[in-house]
């Protein structure tokens, strides 16, 4: 039974080209579901043990109502550490009780605290070629959390439990950045779509859409996934430095020349970017920059840290940990460029790294299914070189 979800289970019944052509980029659009899809991503047991449990992490922790963030002396103290000195203590008196008066949870890189939305985070960054991290939002009462606001990244908000209303009153500028020339206006007061979303619900949000947020007096629960997607300005961030290995653009500029010497100079820089801003500059820089996406933390423990490396049974699994791994073929060898390394192998190798390549948990036994030109001696160098890179690790 498939016990993760990836984009496709967020979307449907739209396929999942369908989104990324015809939906990304472009208007909000909401995916209605059954309740209960999502409730195994934060049960309330979990969360409650999470925050009882953690240190306070102000502000990846925090209490918001009616557009203010709730100081944290109101619901926190300074309690002895056990190596000696202070740290901040949750006080679930004063927490709770502000939750009944209408504030809402906060916690930031939920993804981080809670495993199954770390397995949602890692599918979609794959599906998606983009960091991803998952706030979650737990309110009671019937007040808002933040006032009307937009934000600079994509988001899918996933419904886990109960219910929101949400207020969108579109876009004042289009494909706003963090930081930008100018603010976005103010849009109109009134929305222009205003609707509650419900338990196994989805709504895709594109940066820059104007939004306001309200609990409803009752539980609700939602996952707030964001997303940054590459634009133009950080293409030409990349070709900064690319023109580093250029040595015309590494000397100094002639700021005490005459203007014509000066002309020169620029009509000699503008010559080289263009040769590097060419038909394939966009394909380059996106490879690179998915190649250079960091891999996800997994040990593999307890067999990576065993002489064998990986387990000895045929239905073991391992997992490539970079979602966003990028395979090439390069004459008789295959490249692989994961985690910021660049990796060479035998052609032979292809057809394992390629089943790796979803990032999805995949079987020795699989592996050799896929590569029946690799025997299992070889496919276990293969496995052992991917895993002493840091990019591979065994789950058992």
């Amino acid at each position: 039974m498939k016990t993760y979800l990836t984009l496709a289970d967020l979307v449907a019944p739209l396929a999942v080209d369908e989104f990324l052509n015809d939906v990304l980029g472009g208007s909000p659009r909401r995916f209605p579901g059954p309740a209960g899809r999502f409730a195994h991503l934060v049960p309330w047991s979990d969360l409650d043990r999470v925050i009882g449990s953690q240190k306070v992490e102000f502000p990846r922790l925090r209490l918001s109502k009616d557009g203010e963030v709730v100081p944290l002396s109101e619901y926190t103290e300074m309690a002895p550490a056990h190596r000696g000195g202070l740290q901040p203590r949750l006080r679930p008196a004063p927490l709770t009780e502000k939750l009944r008066e209408g504030a809402s949870l906060i916690l930031d890189a939920a993804q981080d605290r809670f495993a199954a939305v770390g397995e949602l985070a890692e599918a979609l960054e794959h599906d998606l070629r983009e960091q991803v991290s998952a706030n979650l939002y737990a309110g009671w009462g019937r007040t808002h959390g933040f006032d009307l606001h937009w934000d600079d990244h994509d988001a899918l908000v996933v419904q886990l439990a109960g219910r929101k209303r949400w207020r969108l009153h579109g876009f004042t500028r289009m494909a706003p950045l963090p930081s930008d020339v100018e603010d976005a206006p103010q849009p109109p007061s009134e929305p222009l779509e205003d609707f509650v979303l419900t338990d196994g619900d989805v709504l895709y949000l594109p940066r820059g859409q104007w939004h306001d947020v309200s609990a409803l007096g009752e539980e609700s629960l939602h996952l707030t996934i964001g997303f940054n997607r590459a634009n133009g300005v950080d293409l030409v961030a990349w070709l900064a430095d690319q023109v580093r290995a250029d040595e015309m653009f590494r000397i100094d500029l002639p700021r005490f020349a005459t203007a014509r010497e000066r002309e020169s100079r620029a009509a000699q820089l503008r010559e080289r970017l263009v040769r590097l801003l060419d038909d394939e500059a966009v394909t380059r820089f996106l490879a690179d920059r998915d190649g250079r996406a960091l891999g996800f933390a997994r040990l593999g423990l307890p067999w990576s840290a065993t002489a064998e490396l990986l387990p000895a049974d045929d239905d073991a699994t391992v997992r490539l940990l970079a979602p966003r791994a990028v395979l090439s073929r390069d004459g008789e060898t295959v490249v692989l460029v994961a985690d910021g390394k660049r990796l060479t192998f035998v052609g032979a190798a292809e057809p394992v790294l390629a089943a790796l390549l979803p990032g999805r948990p995949a079987s020795i036994r699989e592996l050799l299914a896929a590569a029946p030109g690799l025997d299992r001696g070889a496919l276990k160098v293969l496995l052992i070189e991917l895993l002493t890179q840091g990019v591979l690790a065994p789950l058992g």
